[in-house]
């Protein structure tokens, strides 16, 4: 028996009936009532039982009303509406520790305690985190998730072969209190098939050479439900490396799984992935990969530099601890982590080397979801240098002028105030 929604007919378990009118309390029943709205834009018949949630739920984006909204579902049921799974949050819009050096306003921070508070009455992990599958729990081959960030849902999808789509700030939560998805996308077998095949005539050496190879696959593939299959590659590249590449390509191509031949899980072999029944669409070359990345090279001045999008791992802020060894930097240079990971930078002294040059290191936020328009405004920076393909791409939007370089580039960067 199924529950009608316009033309569809969704399949609802008794648990889910009883959600749905109301006996398991107001926020699950309102939870229940958004994700069948979802299903039906879908086509989804019925839901997947979903092991961990990860919510994306950056104030600015929020908004005033947004957080209201998460204010209202956390006094739900008289304050005892809790979520079932293991749900964690995205990167937050600032690092309460470093706010006025960011000189972020006293009502983004106020903003800012509202939705923790909301979020941890609603019994919501703050992990503040987009590199949760290198630091809390990495997802297993078929475990089927309710995950945000893009960057997290390329990577859970494509390296560690679970099963999620981009769920909304909303649709993760309603995950988190209910427990499950609607079952469309990327949760079912045929969706995870190659739609394009694309060989690589060069292997990167660098992060921002791995992101900018993926944002060349993001624009070809060109549209969410477009899966890549990649050959040629002359080695498996590692977590971090595979962390820059699915970001940027999430974020050029709005891509939620790619596949390597003989690296990734599910493309032990091409025809694993049904890639053999597919055309080689384009080949990919070093000049390809350096046109994306001169294509932002407008200018050799730096007012800033930022290290972000995706949160740097131990490994990333070791090597720039030792590239900060002598230096003195002239220019700010951001350097963002997440919670899990800054506590062993400090603890290991990378935080202590770092910032002696000059650099700051930051927990918990990402640059581009920490009102990056306004902390441009009120620091007077445009030109920015990362290593980040996704960070460059994302922040013309913000009114920056963003150069994609090495992290060393940008690092003599933050010391001379120009990129050579």
């Amino acid at each position: 028996m199924g529950v009608e929604r316009g033309d569809s007919r969704m399949k609802l378990t008794g648990d889910e009936k009883d959600m749905l009118a109301g006996a398991r309390g107001r926020a699950q029943q309102v939870a229940l009532q958004h994700q069948l709205c979802v299903a039906e834009f879908f086509g989804a018949k019925d839901f997947v039982a979903v092991s961990q949630a990860h919510i994306m739920a950056d104030t600015e984006s929020l908004g005033e009303s947004g957080v209201r909204w998460l204010e209202e579902m956390a006094d739900a049921d008289n304050g005892r509406g809790r979520v079932c799974i293991p749900t964690i949050t995205d990167p937050r819009g600032t690092d309460f520790s470093k706010a006025g050096l960011l000189k972020h306003a006293p009502w983004m921070l106020t903003l800012e305690r509202r939705a923790i508070d909301a979020f941890v009455r609603l019994g919501v992990a703050m992990t503040d985190t987009c590199i949760n599958y290198q630091t809390i729990q990495a997802p297993l081959r078929g475990e089927h998730l309710a995950f945000g960030d893009t960057g997290v849902v390329i990577y859970s999808n494509s390296i560690c072969a679970a099963r999620s789509n981009f769920e909304g700030g909303p649709s993760a939560l309603a995950a988190g209190l209910t427990g499950r998805t609607p079952r469309y996308g990327f949760h079912l077998d045929a969706q995870r098939q190659a739609t394009i095949r694309l060989r690589v005539d060069w292997t990167p050496a660098t992060l921002n050479e791995w992101g900018a190879l993926g944002g060349v696959i993001g624009r070809l593939a060109g549209n969410y439900w477009s899966v890549p299959v990649v050959e040629g590659l002359d080695c498996a590249p590692g977590s971090d490396a595979l962390k820059h590449f699915g970001a940027a390509m999430a974020s050029f191509g709005s891509v939620a799984l790619f596949h390597l031949v003989g690296i990734t899980p599910e493309a032990f072999r091409l025809q694993d992935v049904g890639g053999e029944r597919l055309p080689v669409s384009h080949r990919i070359g070093r000049a390809d990969v350096l046109a994306l990345q001169r294509s932002y090279a407008v200018t050799d001045e730096v007012d800033v530099v930022v290290f972000s999008a995706p949160q740097l791992s131990l490994y990333e802020l070791r090597r720039l601890a030792e590239l900060c060894e002598g230096r003195h930097f002239i220019k700010p240079m951001l350097a963002v982590t997440s919670p899990q990971v800054k506590p062993d930078a400090d603890r290991f002294g990378y935080t202590e080397r770092i910032e002696a040059a000059g650099g700051q290191v930051l927990s918990g936020m990402c640059f581009y979801q920490s009102y990056a328009r306004e902390m441009a405004d009120a620091n007077g920076w445009k030109r920015l240098a990362t290593n980040s393909a996704k960070l460059v791409n994302i922040l013309g939007g913000y009114g920056y002028v963003p150069m994609l370089a090495s992290m060393e580039q940008c690092i003599d960067a933050a010391a001379t105030g120009r990129l050579s």
